[in-house]
């Protein structure tokens, strides 16, 4: 079965609620040789009804966070004046010194597999922090919910203390079902890139119909206006 001979219907609705899913699975009992497609990824249920027994599942990485590395931060708040979204705190200097002991005891911890467990190993000292008359600069943290992922803290950070890290934002299955094979995914609670990840469940559902034969793909399309319905 060659991809453009796979009919696609996608069954969608201006809002929530409104019966999208019960119409899914009823066409799915009607029909044969077809492959299913949850693309409410921010609240799939079409699981609830056909209970599918998963045969593949992955991580679904999108999108960028800021993490400021304490070990190489000296305080200098470029981080804080740069960023536009509020997601840059300015901490206490005697929080900092809790906040390395914690990462130190975590790090020598047998459970935490010892100082390779430390992410930031081959980071600076905390003792390039200046101090002078016993006056410490405060350090700073970042909101992972608050932080957009524009990445200009990340840019701008004079002394490379700022990672800028890939993040997984929930995960997509292929899973078998009593009336057929089904592509869902999960989003992540307050996780955005839901779009990329509809695409991502709709191009691997087009796969399954190739590679097992079938003919129609019955897509459960997310509600509303915006790119998760566009996607769908």
């Amino acid at each position: 079965m060659r991809l453009k001979d796979v009919k696609e219907l996608v069954v969608i609705s201006g809002k929530g609620g409104t019966g999208k899913t019960s119409i899914v699975a009823s066409f799915a009992a009607l029909a044969d040789k077809k492959v299913l497609a949850d693309c409410d990824v921010d609240a799939a249920d079409l699981h609830l009804i056909l209970e599918p027994q998963i045969e593949h599942r992955e991580e679904f990485r999108s999108g960028k966070k800021a993490r400021i590395i304490l070990d190489k931060c000296t305080g200098c708040g470029k981080c804080y004046e740069v960023c536009r979204f509020g997601a840059v705190r300015r901490q206490k200097s005697e929080d900092r010194s809790q906040k390395t002991e914690d990462r130190s005891q975590k790090a020598e911890s047998p459970r935490a597999g010892g100082a390779l467990a430390n992410r930031d190993t081959d980071a600076a000292p905390s003792s390039v922090i200046p101090a002078q008359a016993g006056i410490h600069p405060p350090f700073y943290e970042i909101d992972a919910i608050s932080c957009e992922g524009c990445g200009v803290c990340f840019h701008f950070c004079p002394d490379e203390a700022i990672a800028f890290e890939e993040q997984t934002c929930g995960e997509w299955f292929i899973s078998r079902t009593r009336l057929g094979p089904m592509v869902h995914a999960r989003l992540g609670v307050a996780e955005e890139n839901s779009g990329k990840l509809v695409s991502l469940v709709r191009n691997q559902a087009k796969q399954v119909a190739e590679r097992e034969g079938l003919d129609l793909m019955i897509v459960d399309g997310a509600p509303g206006i915006g790119c998760p319905v566009i996607a769908s």
